[in-house]
Order: C-alpha cells, then sequence, then structure tokens
C-alpha cells in the first residue's frame, strides 16, 4: 500500500469523527418511507419534501430524521407555529 495513503485515511478517520467540520449546503435524498419513497432537498437552510405533511405543516418524519442524522451539520427547520 501507498504509504502517503496510510496518512490519509487515518486522517479521514478523525475528519469524520469530529462532525463539527461538516457543513452541508444543499442536497437531495430519496427516503424510502414505509408506503412510498419521497424525495427531499436541502437548499440553504430550506427543507423541501414532497410528502402531503410536509407541504402542509413545513416539516415532516422524513425532514426530521435527516436533521437527525445531521445534527450540527445541516440548519434546523424553523416552523412558524400558528396562535
Amino acid at each position: 500500500m501507498d504509504y502517503s495513503m496510510i496518512g490519509k485515511i487515518e486522517k479521514a478517520k478523525r475528519y469524520s469523527q469530529e462532525r463539527n467540520r461538516f457543513e452541508f449546503h444543499s442536497f437531495s435524498v430519496t427516503i424510502k418511507g414505509d408506503n412510498n419513497s419521497h424525495q427531499v432537498k436541502y437548499e440553504e437552510g430550506k427543507w423541501e419534501c414532497d410528502c402531503e405533511f410536509f407541504m402542509t405543516r413545513g416539516r415532516c418524519v422524513h425532514t426530521m430524521a435527516l436533521e437527525t442524522i445531521l445534527e450540527g451539520m445541516a440548519k434546523p427547520t424553523e416552523v412558524q407555529v400558528a396562535s
């Protein structure tokens, strides 16, 4: 094995454990739900999901699951609560 690669692998492992190094700005992901698959997008702090619940509430199980996975690496959704 290339000895310079060994150092890079060790550094990558260290980086992967330091979550504060990562900040997501945009991505798209398919989440396979119990009934259907859903497309979720994240762009500069704003979540989007194609499920009906998200369309009426601005947050859903799909976006909340990703917020949990990406804790600290993506801005959480700010939901306006109707009074």
